[in-house]
């Protein structure tokens, strides 16, 4: 198999690329990505971008297709990857999640490529604070974010065919330790909160409903894209397990529960997040079986926790710092290396 990962330089592609190794170990693997976290590293032992067999720079809004020749399937990470970014940079969102996502699969369509691999969010479901949403659901993007996804499935669902298929991933919240971490996740967000400044601080009430997924987790589901032969050509599902489906609040408990003397503060009068939604996994359960989450919470949060200490986090200011993707942006803007439409100006140095 020949794999090219879109976006591998992020925080889910080193995991992607591990596991891809792993179950492949003679594929070629490559990954495309431009590199705006390349230095966020955060991980003591093989990081995954050493596990590739090629490394191409560039901007997705400007893809060589000649990089698809002899690909067979395509794996699309590279986002904007959450709100605050998304309202800050609305146009780079659009271009990056949606218009070159839908771009690139036609490409690879028509270099020969079978298989497409969209990397999709629950997000798009908005506020749906009643039964859990389906893939039948309506959607109700409330970010530019979400809308990014929305229209991408719905551009990228025409180009699927018996010789192309392509899968939309509506993956729940993302957590868990990676070679380049997040920590503008909540799940990350509490367990780095409870190292550094021995307290948990809750903005909401506490009670919007969240769905979880380890990155590990995720890789394992766009493994089970590439092999899947149920579905059907094109498919939206969402991917996550039904035991995942969590209150705010109960993910901040799992987390004090694995730390000694960890305070906990919940803004019991603040305004109701319209960002709560349930959704059902049951789909995802019945067509993969075999590829089930298999990451609990509990090992979530120690996998985060001995991450970090690892690495000896510190940081309580760390709201401020590389590990916030918004922060990174913006000093590599304040620094001249990228744009307001975040295209690079000029070559990454060492320095």
């Amino acid at each position: 198999m020949n794999l090219l990962i879109i976006g591998n330089l992020g925080y889910i592609g080193p995991i992607v690329a591990k596991h891809f190794r792993a179950r492949y170990p003679d594929a070629f693997i490559a990954g495309y990505d431009v590199g705006y976290f390349i230095r966020n590293y955060t991980f003591n032992g093989v990081v995954g971008d050493t596990l590739l067999n090629r490394q191409y720079f560039g901007d997705v809004r400007q893809f060589d297709s000649n990089i698809l020749k002899g690909i067979d399937a395509v794996i699309y990470l590279a986002a904007i990857s959450n709100d605050p970014m998304g309202n800050v940079f609305e146009e780079p969102t659009l271009e990056i999640n949606y218009r070159s996502a839908v771009n690139i699969a036609r490409q690879a369509k028509q270099a020969g490529a079978n298989r497409f691999v969209f990397a999709s969010s629950c997000s798009v479901y908005g506020f749906a604070d009643t039964l859990p949403r389906t893939e039948l659901s309506e959607v109700n993007p409330l970010t530019a974010y979400a809308k990014s996804k929305v229209f991408a499935e719905q551009e990228l669902e025409p180009l699927a065919d018996e010789n192309f298929i392509i899968t939309c991933h509506r993956f729940a919240t993302a957590c868990g330790y990676s070679d380049r971490l997040r920590l503008d996740l909540v799940l990350n967000d509490f367990v780095a909160s409870a190292i550094t400044e021995k307290k948990i601080t809750i903005l909401s009430d506490g009670t919007p409903w969240r769905p979880l997924i380890h990155v590990k987790d995720m890789a394992l589901a766009m493994n089970w894209s590439v092999e899947r032969n149920t579905g059907g050509n094109f498919l939206v599902i969402n991917t996550g397990s039904n035991q995942w489906n969590y209150q705010i609040k109960d993910l901040a408990i799992a987390v004090q529960q694995l730390f000694e003397k960890v305070e906990l503060s919940i803004n019991k009068n603040a305004q109701p997040d319209k960002r709560s939604y349930k959704v059902s996994f049951d789909l995802y359960e019945k067509l993969a079986s075999d590829y089930q989450p298999r990451v609990s919470l509990p090992d979530a949060v120690k996998d985060l926790k001995e991450g970090l200490l690892s690495i000896d986090f510190t940081d309580a200011n760390f709201r401020q710092s590389s590990l916030m993707r918004l922060k990174t942006l913006q000093h590599l803007i304040d620094h001249d290396v990228v744009d307001n439409r975040l295209f690079l100006k000029k070559i990454f140095s060492n320095s």
